[in-house]
């Protein structure tokens, strides 16, 4: 019979459990500074309705590039919190904390053109403001995470279904929102991390990947799909069948990919008993 694993989102839970439980959702630290960033917008944007049609652009410009900024930190803030959770990552494609600062840099730059105060100055506060937000939120991962004398393509190959698999979990969680149950809720993350369980395991044997692929695919693409209709409906309806159906599903799904992540650290092991067997028949008879 399969074990129940519970972990920080089981009901009563608390730690993480052994390996192949349940793995958190990665955390984003100091969310609140990308907050305050945001704020700031508000310091060109108020004032700017109360002068002329020159300061007024300028002033909604400066305002949308705080806006942009503040917006660019966080989603780069989401993207480096992913990358320091996972064993293989590649770096963004995209660096969203660099461009948050120029983004910065340029609306204090706009800040000291509405002031007339010549070129020197605007530039100056591009620099200083950019500099500031680096300091601040720092940069964004600039290399691939543990790739290093593997097979880049494996390893890519695996990077690139984890993250597949990611955007599936996400997915199941922004929609179980709609059907406004906290418990329910727990529930979704709790199979979440069960499945970050499974991510981790391919992550540190890429060779398991082909073996995992349609976990990390098919089976949560239909795990989004029906969250997706059943929360629709379980809003409307607060039908109990469908909701006892559904929860059935997370645990059919849960015990599932368990056992799965179960499986791979058992063969990991096994090949690494055969591995150490071999070397040391090998140093007998060099003796």
């Amino acid at each position: 019979m399969a074990e129940r694993f519970g972990g920080r989102y089981s009901p009563g839970g608390g730690s993480p459990g052994p390996a192949g439980g349940p793995v958190a959702a990665p955390k984003v630290t100091g969310r609140w500074r990308s907050t305050v960033l945001f704020l700031t917008a508000f310091l060109f944007l108020f004032p700017a309705f109360g002068d002329g049609p020159r300061e007024m652009l300028l002033g909604l410009l400066a305002g949308g590039l705080i806006v942009l900024a503040a917006w660019l930190t966080r989603e780069g803030m989401a993207a480096e919190a992913a990358y320091n959770a996972r064993k293989l990552a590649r770096r963004p494609a995209f660096p969203r904390k660099a461009a948050g600062a120029v983004a910065t840099g340029a609306a204090l730059a706009v800040g000291g053109v509405i002031a007339d105060q010549g070129l020197v100055y605007p530039v100056l506060y591009a620099v200083v403001g950019a500099g500031l937000h680096l300091a601040a939120f720092g940069l964004d991962p600039m290399a691939d995470k543990g790739m290093e004398g593997i097979d880049a393509f494996q390893t890519g190959r695996v990077a690139k279904a984890v993250e597949e698999g990611e955007a599936y979990l996400s997915a199941m969680q922004d929609a179980i929102l709609r059907a406004k149950d906290r418990s329910l809720e727990k529930r979704v993350a709790q199979f979440s991390g069960v499945a970050r369980g499974l991510f981790r395991t391919i992550e540190g044997d890429p060779g398991d990947l082909t073996a995992a692929r349609k976990y990390l695919s098919v089976y949560l693409m239909g795990a989004r799909d029906a969250t997706v209709k059943f929360a629709d409906h379980y809003a409307q309806t607060r039908d109990a069948s469908a909701r006892s159906d559904y929860e059935a599903l997370l645990t059919d799904l849960e015990t599932t990919f368990a056992q799965k992540t179960t499986t791979f650290l058992s063969n990991s092991r096994t090949d690494l008993d055969v591995e150490i067997a071999v070397l040391r028949d090998r140093l007998k008879l060099d003796h």
